[in-house]
């Protein structure tokens, strides 16, 4: 396992800007990994330093122009594998119909954009519109999908509707009709 020390080291040089100059390197993969669970791998190992992860996780960007995620830190950025979603939802303000994601930001949910995942399940949602046309996927993490569903309701006409503020906003279709084979 690694504890990501000569990783931070490398991270700590480019954001005092050591051996850099004038622009970004050139992006390039380097072995991170954004696993679908909110894990970080580093060439196949854990990073096990709960500070690494956190400032990998606020500096997660996504670059229209390359169509490519990387991690930011100073002068230094680095292409990053995304095995689902490159921004996970970490809260849910009801009141205010917004989510807190993983990089520090804050925008309005689209009750619309909500899916389940392929794999297992999870609520997605999609985020940052103003990056990519039908922006980006975030993944909910299990407090803040359990926040969602815990905010549920029956609305008029029997449609599931999840209420945000002083509003039901009804769920898409996929996620209120019944599992094939139910009776």
């Amino acid at each position: 396992m690694s504890d990501g020390r000569g990783l931070e080291r490398a991270l700590a040089e480019a954001e005092r800007g050591v051996g850099q100059g004038g622009g970004p390197p050139p992006l390039r993969p380097f072995g991170l990994v954004l696993h679908r669970d909110a894990r970080w791998t580093h060439e196949g190992l854990p990073i096990l330093n709960r500070k690494l992860r956190a400032k990998f996780d606020c500096s997660v960007v996504y670059l229209p122009d390359e169509q490519k995620y990387v991690v930011q830190i100073g002068h230094f950025r680095g292409q990053i594998e995304i095995e689902e979603a490159g921004f996970f939802v970490r809260a849910l303000d009801l009141e205010a119909g917004e989510i807190l994601l993983s990089d520090g930001s804050r925008e309005r949910l689209r009750v619309e954009s909500l899916r389940p995942a392929d794999r297992d399940g999870a609520l997605l949602c999609q985020i940052k519109y103003e990056l990519c046309p039908g922006g980006l996927p975030a993944r909910f993490l299990h407090s803040s999908q359990a926040d969602l569903l815990g905010a549920v309701v029956e609305a008029e006409g029997g449609r599931l509707s999840v209420v945000l503020g002083r509003e039901a906003c009804p769920l898409p279709e996929e996620l209120t009709r019944p599992l094939a084979g139910d009776d």
